[in-house]
């Protein structure tokens, strides 16, 4: 059986509530049955974690507006499904059934699924063919490297002068004094919020966004606000603005080039207004540029920092993996230097430094990074082409944009079953992230993130299982789709 935590952490009914938006989704099935549907696709989902304490059933019931009888028996749906168990004393603790212990979901924890289903929930592409290259010859480097101890926090210094170089060739004059190599992005940007956020302190972040940034932020002790962000729109730049004045964030952690998941690009106007309100409440820009250089249509845009090029106020975050391979842990923060110092001092708490051999390896590859992307594009314009094509024309009442960049297109269902739709996917041995993990509260069941990523057999694959699963759970109506209890 899977262990329940001893003292289980709660989840508070307003939390849930918001967890919860649309829970009825026009579903004709009893309220208690809906509302049971919702949280065991949040458990399954991973967004109410195993060992979690659910709200009080009047609590709930409150939050949502319903009968305490609806929440009770919601609860005893989950309790005999196995989704549930009652402690004396800590009420109903999120557990997962006897069948999904045997098996490990792949969503919930994260891990590699079997070989047999395609995994599609980290949008990313094989390593680029001068990878192979770059590792033969970097492997000249390993006898001047193995001189010293391995232990480094700061970065080898070509591939810190190859990243400034490659900044400053897109507009951004980069002293290598002004980068500190991290493993990979997502380790910048914990790295970033455990120095510049203190418990309490706002950060903004873009709705919906990165999912592991928001978790970063919350776990550093942020409280998050959150700006919308629309694939078709962009930036609300007046919320934008209201936000920054009114909460005055410690932090506005944004990507502004090619965002994740929209595929959205900041316009000018737009990243002009955030800088200029940024600067009077005190607020550290961020931008992660992980996507930003995998433009397929038009120009690139100039990196953000190019309106504070000393790193004042403006921190990007960078990542060999998008461009090159995921394999390469090796991500880097372009800031002031004494911002790079408190990083610095804060990281052997966390690491003790980045992985000596990639950094090699990417020192060779950085300065190729123009024709690793003019290969790039050619591969992603198809996949994204044949993508968006294939999905306009089978799925027409699905809202299927076509970015100008980036690995995925942010699809609007038009009903808010995303999580039941992956659910009925990855029943045909396909996995897909809902559109509700890019909420930083929530939400986001009417989308879904697609990945234009893969082979063309793979591509394939997907759309036709995306196609029979809609007629399972979306395209006969979301009141004919029934319990989830026989998808999961």
């Amino acid at each position: 059986m899977t262990p329940v935590l001893r003292s289980p952490r709660p989840l508070g009914a307003r939390a849930g509530a918001l967890l919860l938006t649309d829970w009825r989704g026009g579903s004709d099935a009893p309220a208690y049955e809906a509302l049971a549907d919702a949280l065991r696709v949040l458990v399954i989902d991973g967004r109410i974690p195993v060992g979690v304490r659910l709200p009080a059933e009047r609590g709930l019931a409150d939050a949502l507006g319903v009968s305490r009888t609806t929440v009770a028996n919601a609860y005893a749906r989950l309790r005999d499904d196995g989704f549930l168990v009652s402690l004396r004393g800590s009420g109903s603790v999120v557990h997962l059934p006897r069948d999904l212990v045997g098996r490990p979901d792949p969503e919930q924890l994260g891990g590699v699924v079997p070989g047999d289903l395609l995994d599609l929930r980290k949008a990313a592409l094989h390593a680029a063919p001068e990878v192979a290259e770059a590792v033969e010859r970097a492997v000249r480097h390993v006898p001047a490297a193995l001189a010293g101890i391995g232990y480094d926090t700061v970065g080898d210094p070509g591939l810190r002068a190859a990243i400034a170089a490659r900044y400053t060739e897109r507009g951004l004059p980069t002293d290598p004094a002004q980068v500190v190599v991290t493993i990979g992005a997502q380790h910048a940007i914990a790295l970033l919020a455990r120095v510049l956020v203190r418990r309490g302190d706002a950060v903004l972040v873009e709705s919906p966004t990165y999912p592991h940034a928001h978790e970063a932020f919350r776990a550093a002790g942020g409280r998050l606000v959150g700006v919308p962000v629309d694939a078709h729109a962009g930036w609300d730049e007046t919320a934008l603005e209201t936000t920054l004045r009114r909460t005055a964030p410690a932090v506005a952690y944004v990507m502004p080039d090619l965002h994740n998941p929209t595929g959205a690009v900041m316009s000018a106007a737009t990243r002009d207004r955030l800088l200029t309100v940024a600067a009077s409440t005190g607020t550290v820009v961020v931008a992660d540029e992980t996507m930003g250089e995998l433009r397929i249509d038009g120009p690139a845009a100039v990196p953000l920092a190019v309106a504070d090029p000393a790193g004042e106020r403006v921190v990007m975050i960078g990542s060999a993996a998008k461009v090159f391979w995921g394999g390469l842990r090796i991500g880097w923060v372009r800031a002031a230097p004494d911002l790079l110092q408190r990083l610095l001092l804060a990281r052997p708490t966390g690491d003790l430094g980045t992985p000596v051999l990639d950094q090699l390896v990417v020192r060779e590859l950085v300065p190729r990074t123009a024709a690793v992307l003019e290969a790039r594009r050619t591969f992603l314009r198809a996949g994204r082409d044949d993508v968006v094509a294939a999905l306009r024309a089978r799925l027409p009442e699905w809202d299927v944009p076509s970015p100008a960049g980036g690995l995925t297109t942010w699809v609007g269902l038009g009903r808010p079953v995303s999580s039941a739709l992956v659910l009925a996917a990855r029943a045909e041995g396909v996995v897909l992230a809902s559109g509700g993990v890019f909420g930083p509260d929530g939400g986001f069941e009417r989308f879904l993130r697609v990945p234009y990523t893969g082979s063309a057999g793979d591509r394939e694959r997907m759309v036709d299982v995306l196609e029979r699963a809609w007629a399972r759970v979306g395209g006969v109506g979301a009141g004919a789709r029934g319990s989830l209890a026989a998808v999961v």
